[in-house]
């Protein structure tokens, strides 16, 4: 027998332990190489939104690459410890350190190079529905398929170096160890874990500072400060706090001794102490891709809801409001269209009432804005205001930065102008939200039309703003398709927004106008969501399935000391059903205790971060991502319990 057919035999012989790595390594690769192969497409810097994507793709890549190498480092270090008795016994037949730092080169180098034509056969097998659900998911025009020889020879090169490199990386962990200390292996008896209180109340207070960090005014510092005492702390919390909880709770007899809690409770505090570091880098890698999705999926919610909130569909935004405004290519295209519509133009500047900033509009344009949303109209007399409370909850940073004043009727308001203040008296009130993303404006200050023309006489032009809104009743507030009527009509008002530019040109001719629309705005937003959704679900599973991985590795390793301790309890009469028991309390722990772990550091995390967006409802988005974490992490939980107990089983008398 050859050396590499001795090497092969052995990958054989240990398929059970060596399957999760595999596949797992098969599927980093799989999803490299489809990113590749839309990175590298010939016609992907045609379309809009191509390049963008090409450079996301790019960076998911290299996220992608980096958790590999460490991935897999982290499964080939598990497997040497595991095999250090079979690296004894091949000491005893005469193999030399050199032969056997040869044979685990080789067999790293075999599962590398089986994952890398796996990986790359599955995604040509793949690649041309990876381009149809690109293009389709983000909303660009398909690719046609190719053979993609650069992607295959940029993946096999890429990850070949990634193995060999990592090959001769983990020969530091088998160093030079004496034979008997190779054949004893795992057996060694383990000493009582033990956990220091100082780093245990290091660990809650490092959780601490993060906690106030992330909650305090966010910064590049406060946010460093959060990561790096997050981070450390749950480390600690792993290490040595669950640790100290268990053994605090051993001390209650009452509690712990108690059918089979003694045996899960007493294991527990050896497994949390021996799989501090493998937990500690599951609940790392779900609370990371849990944040991503949480914000991502909180971002795209809320401009769906800012889509479904727009009553004005198109919008013609004017620096410098004059007389001769033609909005006459928009209206043919909307009658082209055979749409009804309605247009109302707001006129108005920005000044300060008693220090706080408000926005200057006349009755007219207001009262004929309220007739458009069926709302009331109202009437002023010439040293009379309306106040209009226009803040949106939602922005708080916008309320605090325009010192928002609030008036009640009969209150007197001090409007401060360039010809000097002007002094008025608060008749009426009205709320209108909408005017917060509409002009910018918390709130709104409302004159008799007289009033505000003689205003206007007095200010510079340049100060005066406006803006032409349509409603289109027959496109209402849901959210259309590509082919849909808002869809068609707001690309072709788009494509000729500098003939309608043209048409309204001002003294300065660079800033006349700009023409927006809802479905414009919507699907420009959403393209950039969608990328980011798309390329996070892919490496939410690669890390998904890692992290299922990482406890395989461990429960695969500590299968044949476990499996002892069962034999040698069955014989003083342990039954299965106590077994299983027992086992499956402290499997659903290493399970989900990270999730659990994950998805705390979550809540705390993404709140401050969303609130900044001026994003509060974001539920939907949390039950959704936690809903897929948990089922997944439930779904490698049943079939590694499933496994792991059928094993014991059969050490059992």
């Amino acid at each position: 027998m050859s050396f590499p057919q001795f090497a092969f035999n052995n990958i054989r012989r240990n398929g059970r332990a060596y399957i999760a790595f595999f596949l797992s390594s098969v599927f980093m690769v799989m999803i490299f190489f489809a990113y590749a192969v839309f990175i590298y497409h010939p016609y992907v810097t045609e379309l809009p939104m191509g390049d963008t994507t090409a450079t996301g793709m790019q960076i998911a890549s290299i996220i992608v690459y980096v958790f590999a190498f460490f991935f897999v480092m982290y499964s080939i270090s598990a497997f040497l410890k595991s095999r250090n008795k079979e690296f004894g016994i091949l000491t005893i037949l005469g193999a030399e350190p050199a032969q056997i730092r040869k044979l685990v080169i080789l067999e790293n180098m075999l599962i590398g190079c089986l994952s890398i034509i796996a990986g790359i056969c599955g995604g040509m097998l793949l690649s041309k529905l990876f381009l149809m659900l690109t293009t389709r998911f983000i909303g660009m025009d398909d690719l046609p398929f190719y053979f993609p020889v650069k992607a295959i020879l940029i993946t096999i090169g890429a990850f070949l170096l990634l193995f060999f490199c990592i090959s001769l990386f983990t020969l530091v962990f088998i160093g030079n160890k004496r034979t008997l200390e190779l054949l004893t292996g795992t057996n060694k008896p383990k000493k009582e874990p033990k956990a220091s209180w100082f780093f245990s109340l290091l660990g809650f207070a490092l959780l601490t500072v993060g906690f106030v960090a992330i909650r305090s005014e966010l910064n590049g510092g406060t946010i460093m400060l959060a990561a790096v005492t997050g981070i450390a702390g749950t480390y600690f919390f792993y290490s040595q706090l669950s640790v100290l909880i268990i053994r605090l709770l051993k001390r209650n007899r009452k509690t712990v001794w108690h059918g089979t809690r003694l045996l899960w409770i007493s294991e527990m505090s050896y497994k949390m102490k021996d799989n501090a570091r493998m937990l500690f880098m599951v609940t790392v890698v779900i609370a990371i891709a849990s944040m991503s999705a949480v914000v991502i999926l909180s971002l795209d919610q809320e401009n769906q809801e800012q889509f479904t909130n727009n009553d004005f569909p198109v919008k013609y935004n004017v620096y410098t409001p004059s007389d001769q405004m033609d909005m006459s290519y928009i209206d043919s295209t909307l009658e082209a269209a055979g749409l009804n519509y309605q247009q109302v133009y707001l006129e108005y500047f920005w000044s300060d009432a008693d220090q706080s900033a408000v926005s200057v509009m006349p009755l007219s344009h207001y009262n004929r804005f309220n007739v458009i949303l069926g709302k009331k109209t109202f009437q002023l007399d010439s040293d009379s205001v309306l106040f209009v409370d226009s803040r949106n909850e939602k922005d708080q940073d916008q309320i605090d930065r325009n010192r928002f004043r609030n008036y009640a009727e009969g209150d007197t308001l001090t409007l401060n102008l360039e010809a000097g203040p002007m002094q008025a008296r608060v008749t009426a009130k009205d709320v209108e939200k909408r005017f917060a993303t509409l002009i910018y404006s918390t709130a709104v200050v409302v004159l008799p039309d007289e009033k505000f023309e003689e205003i206007t006489q007095q200010i510079q032009g340049n100060r005066l703003s406006g803006k032409v809104l349509y409603q289109i009743p027959a496109w209402g507030h849901a959210v259309p398709d590509r082919h849909s009527s808002e869809a068609m009509v707001s690309d072709q008002l788009l494509s000729s927004a500098d003939t309608i530019r043209s048409d309204n040109v001002s003294s300065d001719e660079n800033y006349s106008g700009f023409l927006t629309t809802r479905y414009g705005d919507f699907e420009r937003y959403r393209q950039g969501t969608a990328l980011f959704t798309f390329l996070g679900i892919f490496i939410g599973l690669i890390f998904s399935i890692s992290s299922a991985s990482f406890l395989y590795f461990r429960l695969h390793t500590d299968l044949e000391a476990d499996g002892k301790m069962v034999h040698s309890l069955s014989k003083m009469g342990l039954s299965f059903q106590e077994m299983k028991r027992s086992s499956t309390v402290q499997i659903a722990i290493l399970f989900f205790l990270p999730i659990g772990v994950a998805i705390i550091e979550t809540l705390v995390v993404v709140k401050p971060f969303l609130t900044e967006f001026g994003i509060t409802n974001y539920t939907m988005p949390v039950l959704t991502v936690f809903g897929a974490f948990v089922l997944a992490q439930t779904f490698y939980f049943i079939i590694i319990r499933s496994r792991y107990i059928a094993s014991l089983r059969k050490m059992m008398v």
